[in-house]
């Protein structure tokens, strides 16, 4: 799949619904604000537009005929990292766990307000695909190593052991916080809210998806880590030096 960084190009949303009206409004919003956007009706349109074209971000309904937002999410990520937001009628914690497990960095339930997805799409955006921008002054704070990971925030580049480390844009997000903080304990709540700089409900299951998920890459025996560590009561933490526990 095809993924464009270049600077001073308009970025490119992919916006997979199978409700017309939604695709057609979507459209008319991200285009006031500058955005350029592919459409999609269901997951085998989304996964067949990825596949040649350069896209900075999904919008990805949960619910469609043909190909369903889940499935068509476990298609994208296993050869893409791009941002994807999750669009659901659901709102249920469990629903919700279930985008965020299969690869969404965010979600958004309808109806919606334009105003609070024009917000995400805005933040996850500035986030992973502006390369430039206020950067920290001195270069130590750019390079992140704790134990065998090491972070390049120039270039959102892990690697672990010295190989490389492949993960989502909210995955790359909650381990660069927590290597800026080695050592700190941050409960699921304060986690959301430095992290995704919002508050919303089922914060707690958000959270402990994407810590499962980063275990399962930097972790020799994710069932017993020696770096993302639950301090039971209180919150997570990464280890500042490796110790086996039971955790």
């Amino acid at each position: 799949m095809n993924q464009s960084y270049e600077e001073n190009t308009p970025r490119r949303i992919l916006i997979c619904d199978d409700e017309p009206d939604i695709v057609s409004a979507l459209e008319i919003y991200l285009q006031r604000e500058g955005y350029r956007t592919l459409c999609a009706y269901d997951g085998a349109q989304a996964l067949d537009i990825l596949a040649v074209e350069a896209v900075d971000l999904v919008l990805l309904d949960c619910m469609m005929p043909r190909m369903d937002g889940i499935t068509a999410l476990q298609h994208i990520r296993q050869d893409s990292n791009v941002p994807i937001i999750f669009l659901t009628a659901k709102t249920e914690e469990q629903d919700i766990i279930t985008g965020l497990e299969a690869g969404a960095d965010d979600y958004v339930t309808k109806p919606f307000r334009p105003s609070e997805l024009m917000a995400r799409i805005h933040s996850l955006l500035r986030r992973y695909t502006a390369l430039g921008g206020a950067l920290p002054s001195q270069k130590d704070a750019l390079v992140h190593t704790v134990g065998d990971i090491s972070l390049d925030h120039r270039t959102r580049h892990v690697t672990l052991a010295g190989e490389d480390i492949t993960l989502t844009p909210r995955e790359y997000d909650i381990l660069y916080f927590l290597m800026r903080h080695p050592g700190e304990v941050f409960s699921p709540s304060e986690l959301y809210q430095r992290v995704w700089q919002d508050m919303p409900l089922g914060a707690e299951g958000t959270v402990a998806v994407h810590i499962r998920h980063l275990r399962e890459k930097l972790e020799i025996d994710p069932a017993h880590p020696r770096w993302i560590k639950v301090v039971w009561g209180q919150g997570y933490k990464l280890e500042s030096e490796p110790k086996e526990d039971k955790l």
